[in-house]
């Protein structure tokens, strides 16, 4: 915080400084996730310190090309992959500069796919990374798989040499290093503790319920602990599932609940307030994130705030990082342990509180001012 305060008195004192953020989507994106939060924090946070800050990123149904949302341009071109070519004319035709005015700095947000803004401007470039994709690029076919990978793991390693780079967790950071990213060039930058709007906090509801907090699309397998939930009844009988978030995958995740009988023990809320949410995390029992790979894992973080604890995968990168195994949740090692896993907090109370109330304490440890901070510092330079 001290640090952040600074940055703000310094940007009070020096000249505007302007930092364009490159994000394939925006906070309002429908499929948009914890990324997009991440970045949308980091922002605000800049705007805050007194720089001026446009966000370039994809346009979507309903979404205008141009527009100011609390202090922030958001400047929106092409789609789920043409964004990344109109990136490109934009920085090379000028068109840019034009559109938003001369810019100091870059921050590229590199889910996956590649801006390669190094390659398209002189000017500072800084590349956040919440994951390496190396598990999730299957899910898009063999093709784009490969051309894919190819352009993460050797054109956007060759493109940002020498260039810093901001990674969400160890994992992360670890990751990229096994690319070829010099250790030296990556600041940890975790993510922050979420804004938690005012709401009352109640009882955990009466029967065991699971709540899962996540964008719909295949690699966050939610699949898995709707499949969890046949076995799981056999000892809790009222067990219950809340899904919040939508996405893609959604009518394939409602077809299986149908398939397997399951449709009076899951609930699809679809997108939420941040107030429902956190009630919903609130009164939950557990908190589960079945994703194959992450960053970090949000959710988590938020789950901690409420004070439920999480069961994730041990090898899904950051998540063993944002939960302390047997302290903060519970690593799983396979879909049947996670059920496990799961049965196990679900039958012990005085386990699910021990482990909600320190979650709830370590979330505390990560702000979005230190964030901030971090991402403006490799900004300046």
């Amino acid at each position: 915080m001290r640090a952040f305060g600074r940055y703000v008195r310094h940007a009070r004192r020096s000249p505007r400084r302007h930092v364009v953020v490159l994000n394939w989507r925006d906070p309002w994106h429908p499929e948009g996730g914890g990324s997009e939060l991440y970045v949308q924090q980091v922002a605000q946070r800049m705007r805050d310190a007194g720089m001026q800050v446009t966000w370039v990123t994809a346009r979507y149904p309903g979404a205008v090309a141009d527009e100011v949302v609390d202090g922030i341009r958001y400047l929106r071109r092409g789609g789920h992959l043409t964004v990344y070519p109109w990136v490109a004319w934009l920085f090379a035709s000028g068109r840019l500069d034009r559109l938003a005015g001369r810019f100091d700095s870059v921050l590229e947000v590199q889910n996956g796919m590649p801006f390669l803004a190094s390659w398209l401007t002189r000017r500072r470039v800084v590349v956040l990374v919440h994951h390496v994709h190396r598990e999730q690029w299957s899910v898009v076919g063999p093709v784009l798989a490969k051309v894919g990978w190819f352009l993460e793991s050797r054109v956007a390693v060759l493109a940002n040499r020498g260039h810093r780079y901001l990674a969400v967790s160890d994992v992360t950071r670890r990751e990229l290093t096994e690319l070829g990213v010099r250790a030296g060039d990556i600041e940890l930058a975790h993510n922050g503790l979420p804004p938690v709007p005012e709401y009352t906090t109640g009882p955990r509801r009466d029967e065991p319920t699971l709540v899962v907090l996540s964008r719909l699309v295949p690699h966050k397998q939610i699949d898995h602990v709707i499949r969890a939930l046949p076995a799981l009844a056999g000892e809790f009988p009222d067990v219950r599932l809340r899904v919040m978030g939508d996405g893609w995958w959604a009518e394939e995740l409602h077809r299986l609940t149908a398939e397997l009988g399951l449709t009076d023990r899951v609930t699809f809320l679809g997108h939420v307030t941040d107030r429902v949410k956190f009630e919903e995390l609130n009164r939950a029992w557990v908190h589960v994130l079945p994703s194959v790979k992450e960053g970090w894992g949000l959710s988590i973080v938020e789950a901690g705030r409420a004070g439920t604890p999480s069961v994730a995968y041990a090898s899904a990168g950051g998540v063993a990082e944002a939960i302390l195994d047997g302290v903060t949740g519970l690593l799983a090692a396979d879909e049947a342990d996670l059920t496990d896993r799961i049965a196990v907090l679900l039958r012990d109370p005085l386990l699910r509180e021990d482990l909600g109330n320190k979650a709830c304490i370590r979330s505390g440890e990560f702000t979005w001012e230190a964030a901030a901070t971090t991402a403006i510092a490799a900004l300046e330079g």
